[in-house]
């Protein structure tokens, strides 16, 4: 608050006091008191007058710059409802109003975050219970089919894969929009979880005839949830698969190495038919399908939209470039100086 901003708000009550010392004056002066008792009586008025209004002005002053700064820093972590809780409760009156509106409306709305997160937590339940009922008939189904062979038994396999990977894929969304952490970054070998990607998702690429080659030094160390990074290498992988590659490459180098931008990057390319220019800025949107997506009748529009959240989540970068016609290629980042990113975030 500006010393100027308060006695534009309070111009009424100091025109009302100088008023009320001319009147003064001009009623001794009248009464014949003399010129230098008035102004000396005058002069103690003002001083009065000057002292109560800058002592009104800090009182308000802390308390309303105390509460903005508090309103700002809590707005960057959408938490502005919970200012009453951290600041004084003010002795003027109009403070005090405005104190327990905000308090009031802080109540509401922490009752109201409340109530969503027991209905994000009893969603998630359901999703994850339901998930772990149909894995038993999905797995039921894969042991049955083990037992047939040929064309069609291929085929049926192959869709109870992309059942399984749907079904996963539904398991990872339910985890990235709970409130509450559930991975772990550690040091992982970056060259085992993308053989196990490549294993985990086997039968798709065998049925779509796509050979992966991994050339990732075996010693290649990075920072991330193992679980996690798996389910995001799968589904660039089951991308590349789904849309036409019979290549697919592996490789991994060190970028920026010895300053604090140093960073380790994966880079997953295929010989696919490649994304159109018009929706390569909106592949890692929300339920978008592009126009090959279209064309292919199988995209939900989650899978790389759902690698984009987990790669941010664990504070990793993801990246793509395709050339239609030419294949694709996705690089993941993963920055080696931890404890800067952490900071950031």
């Amino acid at each position: 608050m500006k010393l100027s901003e308060y006695l534009v708000d309070n111009v009424v009550s100091l025109a009302a006091w100088v008023v009320v010392i001319a009147v003064i004056g001009w009623m001794l002066a009248i009464l014949g008191v003399g010129t230098s008792a008035i102004l000396f009586l005058a002069a103690i008025m003002v001083a009065c007058l000057a002292l109560t209004t800058v002592y009104g002005y800090a009182r308000r002053r802390r308390f309303y710059d105390e509460l903005d700064a508090i309103v700002e820093s809590l707005s960057r972590q959408t938490e502005a409802y919970l200012a009453a809780e951290l600041v004084e409760r003010p002795s003027f009156l109009e403070g005090r109003a405005a104190y327990d509106a905000i308090g009031a409306a802080g109540k509401s709305m922490n009752d109201e975050v409340a109530r969503y997160r027991d209905m994000v937590n009893s969603y998630r339940e359901y999703v994850e219970t339901w998930i772990h009922e149909i894995k038993t008939p999905i797995a039921a189904a894969k042991i049955m089919s083990s037992e047939l062979h040929g064309p069609e038994a291929d085929k049926i396999k192959s869709e109870l894969g992309r059942i399984e990977g749907y079904v996963e894929q539904a398991l990872y969304y339910a985890r990235s929009t709970s409130l509450q952490k559930d991975y772990s970054i550690r040091e992982v070998n970056l060259a085992s979880c993308v053989r196990e990607s490549v294993r985990k998702n086997a039968q798709l690429l065998i049925g779509s005839g796509v050979g992966v080659c991994v050339d990732v030094d075996d010693d290649a160390a990075v920072f991330a949830d193992a679980k996690w990074l798996q389910f995001v290498l799968g589904q660039i992988l089951a991308n590349a698969a789904r849309y036409d590659s019979t290549s697919i490459v592996a490789t991994a180098h060190v970028e920026d190495q010895g300053t604090v931008a140093s960073r380790t990057v994966l880079e997953i390319a295929d010989n696919g038919c490649g994304i159109p220019a018009s929706d390569i800025d909106s592949v890692f949107e929300k339920g978008f399908t592009g126009r090959n997506g279209r064309t292919h009748g199988t995209s939900t529009g989650m899978g790389l939209y759902l690698c984009a959240v987990m790669c941010a989540e664990m504070g990793l970068g993801i990246a793509i470039a395709s050339e239609e016609g030419s294949g694709t290629r996705v690089m993941i980042a993963f920055p080696h100086d931890r404890r800067r990113l952490d900071a950031l975030r």
